[in-house]
């Protein structure tokens, strides 16, 4: 393997221009509600309230026309809506697949497309949701990081993908009715298109709202956001947002992880674990989930376990493992590891006493298996050689 993979681009935030006309108040935080509120007419001592009334229709009855706020005058609900609008993104495509999984193409402003997925399991439901249009990054081994970054997504934008979910599963709960504990969205985790933490206010604000009591009322241990690696921003995320990790580990040498995960170059293997070990919410109860992708005679070998798991003992991490057999894609240049390869590999995790689920492949057959999100109006067919030639891989 070259180690002249690309390195990630070094972008926090993609200036955008916002669309004119009436405010959106989706991803809007409590306070930021309450001042526009404010600036276009509601009463400063009747802002607070209102605010309350506002957020509970958006966000736990799940309406999007004023007129049905019927806890607010006529009058003011004519107003707001003169003003404001309550707008997530479009559902362009949607595809289920065998397994009951959901993939859902979604348009946000400015025309560009972003893909979530829904994952139905017997105990939970979980929601894969992106987090910038395309990805900062250049794993090697991920079709959705073949596509270039365009822009990060706004609050509203993320946690819209959430709210466009609940419209699809027709799990918002009807005013007066008795309240059903059943949640077929369960679990939200930040792990589809881009770097969460490349784009951390927007994700950490849209999580707010969707933890927030009076609305979504996810738990914080309901949320699990997956970094490749943005050490500076991983003690904040336990600060800010408070929700569960999972790291792209995906290697256990800098030489390997250089070309899989090229954010290693910037951030490498011993500093990444260190983040870790001090991360304010990891023990036995909310446990760091390291994601390692299965990759035939790249990371797979027996070596390559005992390492792993010597990393992790060294610095004292409470973890889980999580073996991602990898979901190959048109033009990949990797191939994926054996069953019976991944099973010895999870055999020496577990002999240790971790945790090492394979993880079931769902939603293969439309393409929104872990690794392959990627916009289907900019998937452009590469011959091996060229993904390869941008992968830094000799062909």
């Amino acid at each position: 393997m070259s180690p002249k993979a690309p390195i990630t681009q070094d972008v926090m935030t993609i200036p955008r221009k916002l669309p004119e006309g009436k405010i959106n108040l989706v991803g809007l935080t409590r306070d930021q509600l309450r001042e526009v509120l404010i600036e276009n007419g509601t009463p400063e001592k009747q802002a607070k309230m209102r605010t309350g009334q506002i957020w509970q229709w958006i966000y736990q009855w799940g309406v999007r026309d004023f007129a049905e706020m019927t806890n607010l005058a006529k009058a003011y609900r004519a107003q707001l809506a003169e003003r404001f609008v309550i707008e997530i993104p479009e559902v362009v495509t949607r595809q289920v697949s065998e397994d009951g999984t959901r993939k859902y193409l979604c348009r946000i402003a400015g025309g560009h497309e972003v893909e979530v997925v829904y994952i139905p399991e017997e105990d939970r439901g979980t929601l894969c949701i992106s987090s910038q249009v395309g990805c900062t990054l250049t794993c090697s081994f991920c079709h959705t990081g073949t596509q270039k970054l365009v822009r990060n997504l706004t609050a509203a934008e993320i946690v819209g993908q959430v709210m466009m979910a609940r419209d699809d599963l027709e799990e918002w709960p009807t005013p007066g009715a008795p309240k059903d504990e059943t949640r077929l969205l369960s679990n939200i985790v930040l792990m589809g298109m881009g770097e969460p933490l490349y784009n951390f206010d927007n994700v950490r604000d849209a999580m707010k709202i969707a933890m927030d009591p009076e609305g979504i009322s996810l738990s914080r241990r309901r949320i699990t956001l997956s970094t490749s690696g943005v050490v500076p921003e991983i003690a904040r995320t336990a600060e800010e947002i408070g929700c569960l990790l999972a790291i792209s580990f995906h290697a256990t040498t800098d030489e390997t992880r250089d070309v899989l995960v090229p954010i290693n170059k910037r951030w490498n293997i011993e500093e990444l674990l260190q983040a870790l070990a001090s991360y304010p919410n990891a023990s036995n109860s909310e446990r760091i989930t390291f994601e390692y992708v299965m990759l035939d005679g790249v990371n797979d070998s027996d070596e390559d376990a005992h390492r792993l798991i010597d990393h992790i003992k060294r610095h004292n991490i409470p973890a889980k493992i999580n073996l991602i057999p990898f979901n190959e894609w048109p033009g990949a240049p990797y191939k994926r590891s054996s069953n019976n390869r991944i099973r010895a590999f999870a055999n020496i995790i577990y002999q240790a006493g971790y945790a090492s689920p394979i993880r079931k492949t769902r939603g293969e057959d439309i393409m929104a298996a872990c690794g392959q999100l990627k916009s289907a109006t900019e998937r452009a067919r590469k011959s091996r050689k060229q993904i390869e030639a941008e992968a830094g891989m000799r062909s």
